[in-house]
């Protein structure tokens, strides 16, 4: 805790929210100075993707009015932040840069970096949890070992009992003197060169404010029926807070309290999902290895059959399978898929198609707004059945079944997918099933107006288990 006197940074990265954000509480006392620095360098490949990009703007441009408003400076900065910082810190005569500790890989040995040259310079750095309801290397079994299964994972996080509630944005703020100046946000050259994110903002409104606003609505109304419509990609009762708790602008504290405090029949149900969140950066955290390779070994000798063009229609949402292209398209133009279509699209390309777990995490980094290193690897992991606590690799979902089952009325595909929005429900999920007279009622034309499948689900699931067999085969001892 900085006293009244000495000057301190606040280094903002996941956390750009001025409701429950312990480091800015550890500084609101003395004059401070915002930062935030923009270091692709260091983040390497995993450099904010397109989408994320756009979302970063807009978060970035609301926190530094919102910042303004109460007298202190967002300095903003583009460059290596192992020289920044330190260089920031002794430009306003801070002794304590305050940050919200970060889990990825690259981030921790970035870290690391930045602590040893601010400790050269008589500064240190000071971590704050902040973006997560415990500290991943806190979490033990009853062996002093990493957690590799979500089930016990969850028990003993409920075990501790309940996270201590939100603090409140600090009354007052201090800006020091005279604060350095930094680049205007634009310098930051975030927006994405390609138009389609035009339609992001009929769906979001980035920074803490939107957050809020969004789980208000969602703890007061869609919590009550979670339990039963979470699954349903056609209706909106999930919370869309993703985005929001991947840039921080809200924190899993306080989703997990509006929760609690909401008393809806939903609650246990949605706290478990951000349980999973949870898990997925306590794998990233004693794995880290997880964007990158499979977290069972043997997977990486699995006969991966690249194909540009496969890969291509699934990206575009023209594999023939309406569900799955629904959730394509609707990734492609919202920045988001529903939880349920993510599970099927990526079954569909990692078994059906053969195509590699890792080509398709990279396609969700690049669009998804919500795109999250630790959920997303691990995510993707658990579909192509290599990860831990992974769904098993032979269970392969039908996508016909699955669009029949998620979305009996057709809602979501007739939304997403228009060309076959005259279908009746009937052969909605397997046109290629509707007699001519049908299709011609319908205005369809198949491998014309809407493509045939990619694969058959039969053969392709078939390719799928034998492929796996012949893993299993070659790990099998002599």
């Amino acid at each position: 805790m900085c006293n009244d006197m000495t000057p301190a940074l606040i280094w903002f990265r996941q956390d750009l929210r001025l409701d429950d954000n312990p480091a800015l509480h550890a500084v609101q006392d003395g004059p401070v100075l915002a930062c935030y620095i923009l270091d692709d360098d260091a983040a390497g490949a995993w450099a904010h993707g397109g989408a994320q990009r756009w979302w970063l703007h807009h978060s970035l441009a609301v926190l530094r009015d919102t910042l303004a408003a109460r007298g202190v400076t967002l300095h903003l900065a583009v460059g290596q932040a192992a020289t920044l910082v330190p260089r920031l810190a002794a430009a306003i005569g801070a002794t304590e840069v305050h940050a919200g500790r970060l889990y990825e890989p690259w981030a921790r040995r970035r870290d690391e970096a930045v602590a040893k040259a601010l400790q050269t310079k008589g500064a240190r750095l000071v971590l704050h949890t902040s973006t997560l309801l415990h500290e991943p290397h806190r979490i033990r079994t009853g062996q002093g070992k990493p957690y590799s299964v979500y089930t016990p994972f969850s028990r003993a996080i409920f075990a501790l009992g309940e996270p201590p509630p939100p603090l409140s944005a600090p009354r007052k703020l201090h800006g020091v003197a005279d604060a350095p100046e930094g680049v205007a946000l634009e310098a930051l050259r975030l927006m994405p060169e390609r138009d389609w994110w035009r339609e992001f903002p009929q769906h979001w409104t980035p920074g803490e404010e939107g957050a809020r606003a969004r789980l208000q609505r969602f703890a007061g109304r869609a919590l009550e029926g979670y339990d039963g419509a979470r699954n349903i990609p056609g209706v909106k009762e999930t919370s869309g807070l993703s985005p929001h708790l991947r840039f921080g602008e809200i924190s899993p504290r306080q989703v997990w309290h509006a929760a609690r405090n909401a008393g809806a029949r939903g609650e246990a149900t949605f706290l478990k999902e951000i349980l999973w969140r949870e898990f997925s950066y306590h794998l990233l955290w004693h794995r880290p290895e997880l964007p990158e390779a499979p977290l069972q070994a043997q997977f990486a000798q699995f006969p991966w059959k690249p194909d540009a063009k496969l890969l291509r229609a699934w990206q575009r949402g023209r594999t023939g399978y309406p569900i799955v292209d629904a959730g394509m398209r609707q990734l492609w133009r919202m920045g988001w898929m529903h939880n349920r279509v993510r599970m099927i699209a990526g079954s569909l390309l990692v078994k059906h198609l053969l195509q590699p777990w890792q080509e398709g995490a990279a396609w969700f980094w690049d669009t998804l707004l919500d795109g999250d290193l630790a959920s997303n690897s691990a995510s993707w992991q658990w579909v192509a059945g290599c990860g831990a606590d992974a769904s098993p690799y032979f269970r392969v979902f039908n996508p016909t079944l699955q669009g029949e089952k998620f979305d009996a009325d057709g809602a979501y595909v007739r939304q997403w997918v228009p060309e076959l929005a005259k279908l009746p429900d009937k052969y909605l999920h397997k046109p290629w099933e509707a007699p001519d007279l049908v299709l011609r009622g319908a205005g369809v034309r198949l491998g014309v107006d809407y493509p045939r499948p990619i694969v058959e689900h039969a053969a392709g699931r078939a390719r799928a288990l034998d492929a796996y067999a012949a893993l299993r085969a070659e790990a099998a001892p002599a």
